[in-house]
C-alpha cells in the first residue's frame, strides 16, 4: 500500500507541476516581451544538459548506444525535431494565443487522434469505446471552440489553430520515441531529445537581447526549466514503478485542473461555462482509455453468469 501511495503521489506530482508551467508561461506572456520560441530554447537546451549530464554519469553506456547506432540516432533525431520541439513550440505557443487552461485541455485531443491513427495504419476499426471516446471529444471540442454556439468562436484562429497542431505534436511525442523506449530509460531518450531541440534553438536564443526581469519572473522561467520539465518528468517516470500505466493516465487530469486553478485563482482567466463544460468531455476521453473497460464488462458478465 505505501508503494502505490507513493506511486500516487509522484504521478499527481509530477502533473501537477507540468500544469504549473503552463499558469507561469501564461503570466510571463502576459507581463514581459519575451517570445515563445526564446523561452522553449531556453528550456529544452538547459533541461537537456541537466538531463543528458545525469544520464552521462548513470549510464553512459545508454547514451553511446543511441548516438552511435544510425538507427536509432535517426529516431532520436526524429522525436526530437517532431514530437519535443514540435509539441513544446506549439504548446507555448496555444498559451500565448489563448491561456494555460485551455491550451493543456485541447492538449488532451491526443488520445483520439492516436485512436485514428492506428486504426488507419492497422487497418483495424476501434473499439466501441473508442468510438465513444471521440464522439465525446468532438463535443468537448466544440463547447470550448465555440461556447455552444455554432455561430461564433470564443478561441482565435491562432489559439484554435496552435491548440489543434499541439494536440497532433503531443500525439507525435507519444508515438515516435516507442522503440527507443523500448529498449533504453526514458529519462536518458528525452534527455538527449532536449538536448538537440535546445540546441537547433540556439539561432532563437542569440536573435533575442537577453530580457530585462524582475526576480520573480527569472524565478518563473528556471521553475519552468526545473520543476515544470525536469522533476515533473521524473517523478511522472517514476511512478510508473509503482502503479499502473492505467492510474498514471488517470492522475495526468491533475495537470490540466492545476493549470486552471492556478490561472483562474492568480492570472484572473475567466472561463465561462461552455468551456468548462467542453474541458470536462474532452479529460472524460482520458478516463474512458485509461479504464481497462473491456475487462470490467467480462468480469461483470462472468459473475452474472455464475448467479
Amino acid at each position: 500500500m505505501k508503494q502505490q501511495t507513493k506511486g500516487v503521489l509522484l504521478a499527481a506530482g509530477g502533473a501537477s507541476l507540468w500544469g504549473g508551467s503552463g499558469a507561469a508561461a501564461q503570466y510571463l506572456f502576459s507581463t514581459t516581451d519575451i517570445t515563445t520560441s526564446w523561452l522553449v530554447a531556453l528550456r529544452l537546451l538547459t533541461a537537456g544538459i541537466l538531463l543528458t549530464s545525469w544520464s552521462l554519469y548513470k549510464q553512459p553506456r545508454q547514451v553511446r548506444s543511441i548516438i552511435s547506432h544510425r538507427a536509432n540516432f535517426i529516431i532520436l533525431l526524429t522525436f526530437a525535431l517532431l514530437g519535443m520541439m514540435n509539441s513544446q513550440l506549439t504548446y507555448f505557443l496555444a498559451v500565448k494565443y489563448s491561456n494555460a487552461p485551455t491550451a493543456t485541455v485541447i492538449q488532451y485531443l491526443q488520445p483520439v487522434i492516436i485512436i485514428i491513427w492506428l486504426a488507419l495504419a492497422q487497418r483495424k476499426r476501434p473499439r466501441r469505446i473508442d468510438y465513444l471516446s471521440i464522439i465525446i471529444a468532438l463535443i468537448g471540442t466544440f463547447y470550448l471552440v465555440t461556447g455552444g454556439h455554432i455561430d461564433k468562436l470564443t478561441l482565435t484562429p491562432p489559439a484554435l489553430f496552435w491548440g489543434i497542431w499541439c494536440a497532433f505534436a503531443a500525439a507525435l511525442y507519444t508515438m515516435l520515441p516507442r522503440p527507443l523506449l523500448q529498449k533504453f530509460d526514458a529519462l536518458t531518450v528525452c534527455g538527449l531529445a532536449m538536448l538537440i531541440s535546445g540546441i537547433i534553438l540556439i539561432p532563437c536564443l542569440l536573435a533575442y537581447h537577453l530580457p530585462t526581469l524582475t526576480g520573480w519572473q527569472w524565478f518563473l522561467i528556471v521553475y519552468i526549466i526545473i520543476g515544470g520539465t525536469m522533476f515533473s518528468y521524473t517523478m511522472f517516470l517514476q511512478s510508473i514503478r509503482y502503479i499502473s500505466p492505467a492510474a498514471t493516465g488517470i492522475l495526468s487530469a491533475f495537470e490540466p485542473l492545476v493549470a486552471t486553478f492556478l490561472a483562474i485563482t492568480l492570472l484572473g482567466t475567466h472561463l465561462t461555462l461552455a468551456a468548462i463544460i467542453g474541458s470536462l468531455l474532452i479529460l472524460f476521453t482520458t478516463f474512458l482509455q485509461a479504464i481497462p473497460l473491456d475487462q470490467i464488462i467480462k468480469i461483470f458478465y462472468r459473475n452474472r453468469n455464475l448467479n
